[in-house]
């Protein structure tokens, strides 16, 4: 029974995705990369959702939240805000100079060199840290659930090569042969699926505990550990412990709102979305419903963590990414597996598809037909584009099963490794909208200063600090460095941001109001969970 829902499921999002793609021409540009620009608010919301959501939230979240509680829901909340800085300043920008990635506005600001040096770097960051850290972890809870090494009579090791390679194989299929468009309509059922689901798991668990009723179950959870559900903690941020700490309360005001913003407005694989997008209008929609939903997420990716540790409790310590399958197995009947299984999968190929994507697009539009062949037609292009993402979906299922436990889980992992090139990043695209005495070499040497800075007090020296407050100091210094080291190069002429005139760029009536409406809510979460 739960195979067959599983595939019941598969199937149908196979075959909707294919079918409203039958008259779509995926041999151009705009077609294949940006989904023929004709993505409307809905689309691009769930398509947001599930390239964001994926199993390394489902486990890593979760799991930290049944070690260290409810803290870990800063990763969440705070992401409206940064939602509606996207909706508000960025979107109009980019929308209004036509991008295709962010790369080329760097080219519009800066020069070709510091493109391509973004674009490598974000294609790195892609294969070496996100993909194989989503397969591993979505390996980890589809073995949990359907015991694929019993089944195929292999170790559990074995089990979770061959759930890599199967899952990594139809993802690189999503992507090389549907694009952009492809991967967010399969997004929006799956993303759907996903809050089903995943709501489903929570309220079965409190049903149960409370004997049918769902508050009683909810108290029950409370009551056996309410400083859990505390958002507010007083983990050490600087000194002894600062390094191990989960998320110390005062990193919301260093350097944790930079990696936001930066997830949010300026990360390509999210982004892609946005430059797909119809009209200004339709953008802005769909980046604040997401707001909206990540509100919401928590429900599903910090809740579950906390009713873990009400069934398992401190036990599983040692090992905290084994909480949520595990939870899943013992509160979901079997014929709901399958189907909680496919939505998963869908989560998981949702976030590989989509950073294949994006890698691809960065690699075709801003290396290959820049460096290689600058008269390519469309139709190479895309083909470049499948080759791309063929190659690079290899290399990330050969890395993911030597993804290491992290001692702080996966997630915290992924937010550490993530560091190296974010930040660097974020600053020179900040610096370019916000800073126009930042020249083109000010930027690549404030590009370079970063990378080495976070790994030389991160990984190599180890100080003890908190690394989201490492990202902070980074940042003003990556600034500073740009603006001492651009004062003492040659001037250059002052960038002017051109309409291309690509779409209607006329914003959402609402958008104003919705975006207070956000950033209230997050307040309010934090003011009603912090006294707890």
């Amino acid at each position: 029974m739960a195979l067959l829902t599983f595939l019941l499921f598969t199937g149908f999002v196979a075959f909707y995705a294919t079918w409203k793609l039958r008259r779509d021409k995926l041999d151009t540009q705009d077609g294949y990369f940006l989904g023929g620009r004709s993505l409307t608010g809905i689309v691009i919301a769930g398509s947001l959702l599930l390239t964001n959501i994926s199993t390394e939230h489902l486990v890593g979240l979760n799991g930290s939240a049944y070690r260290n509680g409810a803290i870990i829901i800063a990763w969440e909340v705070t992401s409206a805000v940064a939602l509606v800085v996207a909706a508000l300043y960025f979107a109009p920008r980019y929308l209004k100079m036509g991008l295709t990635t962010i790369p080329q506005f760097l080219e519009n600001r800066f020069d070709g060199l510091t493109r391509t040096l973004i674009a490598v770097l974000l294609i790195f960051s892609f294969v070496a840290t996100l993909l194989p850290i989503v397969l591993y972890t979505g390996a980890l809870n589809i073995e949990a659930i359907f015991e694929i090494s019993d089944l195929l009579n292999v170790t559990q090791q074995q089990g979770i090569w061959v759930t890599i390679l199967i899952v990594g194989s139809i993802g690189a299929v999503y992507a090389i042969f549907g694009g952009l468009k492809m991967v967010a309509y399969t997004d929006t059922i799956n993303g759907f699926g996903l809050l089903v689901a995943g709501l489903l798991v929570p309220i079965l668990a409190l049903l149960s505990i409370g004997d049918g009723n769902l508050f009683e179950g909810f108290g029950m959870v409370f009551e056996n550990s309410p400083e859990k559900f505390n958002v507010v903690s007083d983990e050490p941020g600087v000194g002894e412990g600062a390094r191990t700490a989960i998320l110390p309360f005062e990193v919301l005001f260093t350097g944790f709102m930079l990696n936001q913003i930066y997830f949010w407005c300026m990360h390509q694989s999210i982004i892609q979305r946005v430059l797909g997008a119809v009209s200004l209008k339709e953008a802005q929609k769909g980046l604040l419903f997401t707001g909206i939903l990540k509100i919401l997420v928590p429900l599903v990716v910090v809740l579950p963590g906390l009713i873990g540790f009400y069934y398992f409790g401190d036990s599983l310590y040692d090992n905290p990414d084994s909480v949520y399958p595990l939870l899943v197995k013992k509160v979901l009947p079997l014929w709901l597996t399958g189907f909680f299984v496919a939505v998963m999968m869908g989560a998981i190929l949702s976030t590989f598809n989509s950073a294949l994507n994006s890698a691809a697009t960065l690699f075709s539009l801003g290396i290959y037909k820049r460096y290689i062949n600058k008269n390519t037609s469309d139709h190479k292009l895309v083909s470049i584009g499948k080759w791309t993402s063929a190659l690079l979906a290899i290399f990330a299922i050969g890395i993911a099963p030597f993804v290491a436990k992290a001692p702080e889980g996966l997630y915290q992992l992924l937010q550490q490794l993530n560091g190296i090139f974010f930040i660097p990043i974020a600053s020179v695209i900040i610096a370019g909208f916000l800073f126009p005495r930042v020249s083109a070499g000010g930027a690549k040497i404030g590009l370079l200063f970063g990378l080495v800075f976070y790994v030389l007090v991160d990984y190599i020296f180890e100080v003890q600090l908190h690394f989201v407050h490492i990202w902070g100091i980074e940042f003003v210094l990556n600034i500073l460095v740009m603006h001492i080291a651009s004062a003492l190069m040659k001037k250059e002429e002052r960038f002017v941001m051109q309409d291309a005139k690509v779409l209607d760029l006329k914003p959402w009536k609402y958008a104003k109001h919705f975006s207070v409406a956000l950033i209230s809510c997050a307040i309010i979460l934090y003011i009603v969970l912090g006294n707890v």
